[in-house]
């Protein structure tokens, strides 16, 4: 079929249309990602993460810090996978690191709180807190002696039992009077009863100093085995003043998010708060229908990385596989679908840490495309003009060639959905001078045979097939170093070998089957003893 001109010229015409599709199909079918190609970190901005396994206390094997990182990778790119970035590049470095480069992105901020957030999620009933409250004197005794502070008096404290509404009632000048204090204040009075069974308030200037009490040693020991005390993700506001929650849980939980199985966010119909709908695996539907059965009646808290979501809700009736997540008032439908997205992707096995950050401005990456485009078009017209001054007519018909070549690169490209980045600019440029070698192999091989005294066609002819070999030894040698690129580079390698790997092939179509073509159909065109201009 390809042996006459028609099937030759109509094999050309098709290749063209499907590269010129490629670049341009999206902009005509009005696709939201229009752009005919994709640019990498280094050409429109982005941001650079290294992650690292968290294990401050160094308890981990290297085994299990490599395992942990291995699954943590995977993760960590369905979230992005979801999140919606173009072409990210995530791989792992060294036993424990992992490399993040998104390019584009806008809000980064957003992207590190998806990349890091754990994703542990737990159904846990919230309890009355009588055996925790009963324990509060103890556990501020065992504060006292451990942190070698003196209790205040009882005069410049707080009476027991007081509601929020009568402390903030009391003197402000003899508030901020107490709260200067150097002394210990005891956590009888810093947790105040919020009329609600299982949940305390703590005013948010106290929160720090709350928290670092529950987290001592000799408090936890003290604490009763059956709680899990549990803080609030949001705070609290009353009468002008904010207050952070903290839950008396089940230590044990009704069900894990590990049998989680989808999540989509939306806007609940009747208060028109965002939501996280879930749906759980059938063995966790089982589980969740018999633990919320027992609890009919009881409060649910649904705890994410160690905070309570939301408003834990009375559980009215059994629950099975699926089920709501409230984020609360003042969460925005984005936070839900963000959460959503984490939820389904899965929980990390362990915190990860950044440990190096860098942001690439979109001012430098287009002052290297337009260095680029300046370095193309000189090393394309010095191409043309020593091509058209060495070689003629001949000349003239690889440059066509030569014009079909960096379409088909472009197109390939823009198919494949490849990332250019600077490197694949460099290879680009580079690839335009290698397009004409072959070229230059088949131009001395006819011109050999044109003074031998064989026809115009018989020389071209000959001379294809004689610098066919060279020209598939030196294409395939090079297309195996940019497989090699391509399978142990990173990022900017890996967009010079793909744009490398493209080229080669444009190259070997244009050169052997392009130029023939245009050669061939210029001889159609001329009398048999016309002289070959070469």
């Amino acid at each position: 079929m390809f042996s006459g001109l028609r099937g030759r010229f109509l094999l050309i015409g098709g290749v063209i249309l499907v590269c010129l599709w490629a670049l341009f199909g999206p902009m005509l079918t009005g696709d939201e990602d229009s752009t005919p190609l994709k640019l990498g970190l280094d050409l429109q901005g982005g941001t650079h993460l290294v992650l690292e396994v968290s294990d401050p206390d160094g308890a981990m094997t290297t085994e299990a810090r490599a395992d942990a990182a291995d699954r943590a990778l995977e993760i960590i790119r369905n979230r992005i996978d979801q999140f919606g970035v173009q072409e990210p590049s995530i791989q792992k470095v060294g036993v424990d690191r992992i490399i993040v480069e998104l390019a584009g992105i806008q809000d980064v901020g957003r992207a590190k709180t998806i990349i890091q957030q754990t994703a542990f999620l737990e159904f846990k009933i919230v309890q009355d807190g009588q055996d925790f409250r009963e324990r509060l004197e103890e556990i501020d005794s065992v504060i006292v002696a451990a942190v070698g502070v003196e209790a205040l008096s009882e005069e410049a404290l707080t009476p027991a039992g007081q509601s929020i509404e009568q402390i903030l009632q009391q003197d402000s000048a003899g508030a901020a009077e107490v709260a200067e204090q150097p002394k210990y204040r005891p956590l009888t009075r810093l947790l105040l009863a919020s009329g609600e069974d299982g949940v305390f308030l703590v005013e948010e200037p106290h929160y720090e100093t709350v928290l670092g009490y529950l987290a001592l040693a000799e408090v936890q020991a003290r604490i009763p085995s059956n709680n899990d005390l549990v803080w609030g993700a949001d705070t609290r506001g009353v009468a002008g003043k904010l207050y952070r929650p903290l839950y008396v849980l089940d230590a044990e939980a009704l069900i894990t998010g590990d049998y989680l199985s989808d999540a989509s966010a939306t806007r609940d119909q009747l208060y028109n708060q965002p939501v996280v709908l879930f749906q759980m695996t059938r063995q966790g539907g089982r589980i969740f229908e018999r633990g919320t059965s027992r609890h009919v009646g009881d409060r649910m808290a649904i705890t994410l990385d160690g905070k309570v979501q939301g408003n834990p809700p009375v559980i009215r009736e059994t629950i099975g596989a699926r089920g709501q997540i409230d984020l609360g008032t003042g969460s925005s439908l984005v936070e839900a679908q963000d959460l959503a997205l984490v939820l389904r992707a899965g929980a990390l096995p362990v915190p990860l840490e950044i440990i190096e950050e860098r942001t690439v401005g979109p001012s430098l990456g287009q002052d290297s495309v337009d260095q680029g485009k300046v370095a193309g078009l000189i090393g394309v017209v010095l191409v043309v003009v020593i091509m058209l001054w060495y070689y003629r007519l001949a000349g003239a018909l690889a440059v066509l060639g030569l014009v079909v070549y960096v379409l088909i690169v472009l197109g390939g490209l823009a198919g494949l959905q490849a990332t250019l980045t600077l490197p694949g600019i460099a290879g680009l440029i580079l690839s335009v001078g290698m397009a004409v070698d072959a070229n230059v192999l088949i131009f001395e091989r006819i011109r050999e045979e044109v003074a031998a005294g064989k026809t115009p066609r018989t020389a071209v002819d000959t001379g294809f097939q004689q610098a066919l070999s060279a020209i598939i030894d030196s294409n395939l040698t090079t297309l195996i170093t940019a497989v090699i690129l391509y399978q142990f580079g990173t990022g900017p390698v890996k967009g010079f070998a793909v744009t490398l790997s493209i080229g080669i092939v444009a190259s070997f179509f244009s050169a052997v089957f392009v130029t023939r073509t245009l050669m061939l159909a210029w001889m159609e065109t001329r009398s048999p003893s016309a002289q070959l201009s070469i």
